[in-house]
Protein backbone atom coordinates (compact mmCIF):
# COMPACT_ATOMS: atom_id res chain seq x y z
CA UNK A 1 0.00 0.00 0.00
CA UNK A 2 1.48 3.44 -1.14
CA UNK A 3 1.11 6.51 0.48
CA UNK A 4 0.11 9.40 -1.34
CA UNK A 5 2.08 12.31 -0.77
CA UNK A 6 0.25 15.77 -0.69
CA UNK A 7 2.43 16.90 -4.01
CA UNK A 8 1.93 13.53 -5.80
CA UNK A 9 -2.00 14.55 -5.49
CA UNK A 10 -1.47 17.82 -6.58
CA UNK A 11 2.26 18.07 -9.08
CA UNK A 12 1.43 22.23 -9.10
CA UNK A 13 2.26 22.47 -5.37
CA UNK A 14 5.24 22.56 -5.34
CA UNK A 15 5.23 25.04 -8.10
CA UNK A 16 2.68 27.47 -5.79
CA UNK A 17 5.71 28.18 -3.23
CA UNK A 18 7.62 29.91 -5.98
CA UNK A 19 4.57 31.45 -7.49
CA UNK A 20 4.44 35.05 -8.18
CA UNK A 21 1.56 35.76 -6.17
CA UNK A 22 3.44 34.56 -3.34
CA UNK A 23 6.36 36.14 -3.57
CA UNK A 24 4.51 39.25 -3.09
CA UNK A 25 2.94 38.14 0.02
CA UNK A 26 6.29 37.14 1.14
CA UNK A 27 7.30 40.65 0.31
CA UNK A 28 4.58 42.12 1.77
CA UNK A 29 5.08 40.21 5.05
CA UNK A 30 8.34 41.71 5.23
CA UNK A 31 7.63 45.02 4.34
CA UNK A 32 5.32 45.43 7.41
CA UNK A 33 7.44 43.77 9.51
CA UNK A 34 10.23 46.88 8.74
CA UNK A 35 7.60 49.08 9.24
CA UNK A 36 7.20 47.98 12.82
CA UNK A 37 10.89 47.76 13.50
CA UNK A 38 11.55 51.09 11.74
CA UNK A 39 8.28 52.71 14.39
CA UNK A 40 9.87 50.81 17.27
CA UNK A 41 13.28 52.38 16.57
CA UNK A 42 11.44 55.76 16.31
CA UNK A 43 9.70 55.23 19.66
CA UNK A 44 13.23 54.66 21.27
CA UNK A 45 16.13 56.94 19.91
CA UNK A 46 19.41 55.70 20.44
CA UNK A 47 18.24 52.07 20.70
CA UNK A 48 19.21 51.38 17.02
CA UNK A 49 22.04 53.06 15.25
CA UNK A 50 21.49 55.32 12.20
CA UNK A 51 23.11 53.08 9.72
CA UNK A 52 21.02 50.67 11.28
CA UNK A 53 17.95 52.41 10.44
CA UNK A 54 18.96 53.87 7.29
CA UNK A 55 19.55 50.13 5.96
CA UNK A 56 16.05 49.00 7.11
CA UNK A 57 14.90 52.18 5.31
CA UNK A 58 16.56 51.24 1.88
CA UNK A 59 15.31 47.79 2.25
CA UNK A 60 11.96 49.03 2.55
CA UNK A 61 12.07 51.16 0.03
CA UNK A 62 13.48 48.44 -2.31
CA UNK A 63 10.76 45.96 -0.78
CA UNK A 64 7.80 48.20 -2.43
CA UNK A 65 9.36 49.18 -5.78
CA UNK A 66 9.41 45.35 -5.86
CA UNK A 67 6.16 45.03 -4.89
CA UNK A 68 4.73 47.75 -7.11
CA UNK A 69 6.81 46.15 -10.04
CA UNK A 70 4.91 42.62 -9.69
CA UNK A 71 2.02 43.89 -9.03
CA UNK A 72 2.52 45.73 -12.64
CA UNK A 73 3.05 42.75 -14.31
CA UNK A 74 0.66 40.36 -12.66
CA UNK A 75 -2.13 43.24 -13.48
CA UNK A 76 -4.20 42.08 -16.36
CA UNK A 77 -3.31 44.37 -19.85
CA UNK A 78 -5.82 46.32 -20.54
CA UNK A 79 -6.41 47.21 -24.20
CA UNK A 80 -5.06 50.63 -25.59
Amino acid sequence: MSVDKPSDANPSAAMDLHSPQRQLIEWQIEHADLDALIDQAAAAPGHLDELRLRRMKKRRLALRDQMASLQAQLAPKEPA
